[in-house]
């Protein structure tokens, strides 16, 4: 079986600075069909104009990633980090015990674009630290987060990890769930995914969740695809339903 989240139905928020669409229950937005997959609980596609930002505010006992795909984001946090994440950068959060931190559109005319993601970490009350780090993409697949932290990727307190999937035109990527849960969002093109004998057709804005026991092959459409692909632990009873 799949679940799948399309675009258009996620949860939306206008601030007048702040545009988002939530994929998982956030905020002001509740559905007790979408509050996450897994160990994931927070999928935000976020816009922020020029100059303006998130003032500071206090978070805890979660791994907090941050995906820039347009401008840069300052960021400032209590633990005395100060930094600016530009587009392709991925930072990595943890809040553990607690932090408080601010995030920025870092332009006076451009606006900024991020995905933040929220994961619930192995345990509570971990020391808070903070990673940022511009990753090339070497293979179809490249390893942004992981457990271990191996290669260039950034380490997270949770058996879980994000990948950059990116296909040109027309090629595929076979994909088998070896008893985990796997969680496809499209950032940017097109893609078809062949699943337990079906086909779901994906546009940017899109998810698509594997549960255990799946194979897939991921197809890129004409002008090719962009997405973040999440491998998570088999937590069955913290799955969404479509």
């Amino acid at each position: 079986m799949v679940y799948i989240r399309r675009s258009e139905s996620r949860g939306n928020a206008d601030f007048g600075w702040l545009r988002s669409r939530h994929s998982f229950s956030f905020g002001q937005y509740y559905d007790p069909k979408h509050m996450g997959f897994s160990v994931l609980r927070v999928i935000n596609d976020d816009q922020v104009v020029a100059g303006a930002g998130f003032d500071t505010h206090g978070h805890r006992d979660m791994e907090i990633i941050s995906y820039v795909s347009a401008g840069a984001m300052e960021h400032r946090d209590s633990e005395g980090n100060r930094y600016t994440i530009p587009a392709g950068e991925v930072q990595r959060m943890t809040a553990g015990s607690g932090i408080t931190h601010s995030e920025y559109n870092a332009s006076s005319t451009d606006p900024l674009k991020f995905i933040q993601i929220w994961i619930e970490p192995s345990e509570q009350g971990l020391q808070p630290d903070y990673e940022q780090a511009q990753i090339a993409q070497t293979e179809e697949l490249t390893a942004l987060v992981t457990p271990t932290g191996s290669g260039e990727s950034l380490r997270i307190n949770q058996d879980a990890s994000l990948y950059r999937l990116v296909l040109p035109a027309n090629q595929s990527y076979d994909f088998t769930s070896d008893h985990r849960l796997k969680y496809l969002h499209v950032l940017e093109g097109a893609l078809s995914v062949e699943v337990d004998d079906q086909v779901v057709e994906l546009k940017a804005g899109d998810a698509l969740g594997l549960r255990l026991d799946s194979e897939s092959q991921v197809i890129a459409r004409d002008k090719g695809v962009t997405a973040l692909w999440f491998d998570l632990p088999g937590v069955t009873e913290q799955v969404s339903s479509n």
